[in-house]
């Protein structure tokens, strides 16, 4: 039995990530592609780990996330959902995977029953409002990845931050009260002025989760490799804005997970230095 001022080790889940909005309880959150990591990641206390694709980048070597398959994800769930005794279990549908009703519907299929997700995620805007409805009704627990979105690499033409001026505040906005509306459980917001974060919180309903959106959300996710400074990008000096080193001080990986999550949890993390302000 759990000692009684113990962490409880039951499975979260999106009532969980919820109520933990509703208490103010900062929702700490972490990409992972395999059992030695993931299981890392639940003994630190993360609340969610996400496979994303993510892994095409830091994994695989590619340049842009948009050659990774649905098969990759399914892969790589399934190796880490069995390490995963409390986290949650996001997992991200990639490109064009959900480019029809149809399709979407069959890759979230395979990313729960094949893979363990309890959630996918996706990314656009109110455009996707129709996915999310489908998906939803049908039982699929989803996140909408809202800002930079690096599955639209090649439409944006660079990795820079969103939202910046009045028009695509606005849209932005509109976009995540839409899919909020069409059943989305989270919202995920990616390269965004604090502010219009802020914003966005305020308008919506449920966990909104920042990746260089500020401290006014319910929680913060980072890539795995970049807070332990071994991705490509970090290695070759093009750190984020928004990411902290956490492998430093003589920790290992487990203590750089750690203080992770307490940064997070206390709202240490972001500073302001890992923020964007409105132009």
């Amino acid at each position: 039995m759990n000692a009684p001022n113990a962490p409880s080790t039951r499975p979260l889940n999106c009532g969980d990530l919820r109520a933990m909005r509703e208490k103010g309880d900062k929702i700490a959150c972490l990409t992972a592609y395999d059992a030695s990591f993931a299981m890392l990641a639940d003994e630190a206390g993360v609340d969610v780990v996400l496979v994303g694709d993510s892994l095409g980048m830091v994994l695989h070597g590619r340049d842009s996330t948009t050659a990774v398959s649905v098969g990759d994800i399914v892969y790589h769930s399934r190796c880490v959902a069995p390490m995963l005794k409390r986290a949650f279990l996001m997992a991200d549908l990639p490109f064009l995977s959900y480019a029809t009703l149809e399709r979407a519907l069959d890759a979230s299929q395979r990313l729960m029953q094949e893979g363990g997700a309890k959630m996918v995620k996706l990314e656009g805007g109110e455009e996707q409002a129709a996915i999310v409805e489908y998906l939803s009704i049908r039982g699929v627990p989803v996140c909408a990845h809202l800002g930079l979105q690096p599955q639209f690499i090649h439409k944006m033409g660079a990795f820079k931050v969103q939202g910046k001026d009045a028009g695509q505040a606005e849209k932005m906005l509109g976009d995540a009260r839409a899919l909020v509306a069409a059943g989305a459980d989270c919202l995920l917001l990616e390269c965004i002025p604090s502010r219009l974060a802020a914003e966005i919180h305020a308008a919506v309903d449920v966990p909104v989760i920042g990746i260089g959106a500020g401290p006014a959300v319910d929680g913060q996710i980072l890539v795995m490799h970049d807070i332990l400074g071994i991705s490509p990008m970090v290695r070759h000096g093009r750190t984020p804005r928004f990411v902290k080193p956490y492998l430093v001080d003589g920790r290992d990986v487990a203590g750089a997970f750690a203080a992770y999550v307490a940064e997070v949890k206390s709202g240490a993390y972001p500073a302001a230095e890992h923020s964007f302000g409105t132009v």
